[in-house]
């Protein structure tokens, strides 16, 4: 896919963003298709965002709006608009900020879709046999929700990472910001199991595709470091032979891990720590108590709540 061609200062502040604030590249090109739609839309009116006025910022996010983009999709359009008129202003190339009296679109409050513990138990169960697909599928099911890694850390997960402090794995979140993370003994003993001549070893290709390769924890069945896609599709396989009937992803374990956490009354911050969340709003998502344990706590007590005898 050809890259997105930009106004020269829109250029600055994607490359500012990419080397002064470390934004991953898949959120760079999200950004630029955001400010792309915003020039065609100012390009409209014959204006560039230099000089672009409140009223342009405003028509622009109205059209969206009558497009059908949702308040997160909305959200994330103006934050990435902002950034760019502040950083225009800071840098001299813009003399006012037509975004300062904006209102971003609410995005509705919803509870991450978490597992049971009953049910993460029989995802990880579904994964049998010993040959090397089936340890390394139970070493990243484990993995996954034993540390709450995002499917991105784990496939990116080197040998190095694993041969620091025991019960530890180290972790590149957003940013490449780095984190120890405790394993936890079920899947220590899984990736314990997986890391062996009969496991990974056997994975191992008669000569690696690319540099790096070598170093993965991971591996795919025709060798070479393991995809996401590859990842998600162990997940769904697993979780459709466990009898799952969710729609259960990598991040489905992510939720699972916190939310299991808390429930069992682990310090937020904590849990924040172990997510890798900036801010531990984020986190606070996971306190929220769902509609069936308020039901199940409800009636177990309060007096009047049960069925009459």
């Amino acid at each position: 896919m050809a890259t997105l061609v930009l106004w020269r200062g829109s250029e600055e502040y994607v490359s500012w963003l990419a080397v002064e604030r470390g934004r991953a590249r898949n959120t760079i090109e999200s950004y630029r298709r955001d400010l792309a739609d915003y020039e065609r839309s100012l390009a409209g009116r014959g204006r560039t965002p230099a000089d672009a006025t409140p009223r342009d910022v405003e028509e622009h996010f109205g059209g969206l709006r009558a497009a059908g983009h949702s308040a997160a999709s909305l959200a994330r359009a103006l934050s990435v608009v902002r950034g760019l008129h502040r950083f225009l202003l800071d840098e001299g190339m813009a003399t006012r900020d037509p975004t300062s009296d904006v209102v971003a679109a609410r995005i509705p409050a919803r509870l991450p879709k978490a597992l049971s513990e009953d049910a993460v138990a029989r995802l990880i169960d579904a994964v049998t046999g010993t040959t090397p697909e089936a340890r390394r599928d139970r070493a990243l099911l484990e993995l996954l929700y034993g540390t709450g890694a995002r499917i991105s850390e784990a496939v990116g997960l080197d040998q190095a990472d694993l041969s620091g402090s025991p019960g530890l794995v180290r972790l590149y979140g957003k940013g490449s910001k780095e984190r120890l993370v405790p394993l936890g003994r079920c899947a220590a003993r899984a990736l314990k199991d997986w890391v062996t001549p009969t496991g990974r070893g056997a994975l191992i290709p008669a000569r690696w595709r690319h540099r790096g390769d070598a170093e993965a924890v991971f591996l795919g069945s025709r060798g070479g470091r393991l995809t996401r896609q590859a990842a998600f599709a162990i997940v769904v396989k697993h979780a459709r032979a466990a009898g799952l009937r969710e729609n259960v992803s990598p991040h489905t374990l992510r939720h699972s891990c916190a939310s299991h956490m808390l429930a069992h009354g682990a310090d937020i911050r904590v849990v924040q720590e172990l997510l890798g969340h900036v801010s531990i709003t984020t986190t606070q998502i996971y306190t929220k108590v769902s509609p069936e344990h308020l039901r199940a706590t409800y009636e177990a007590a309060h007096p009047r709540a049960g069925n009459a005898a």
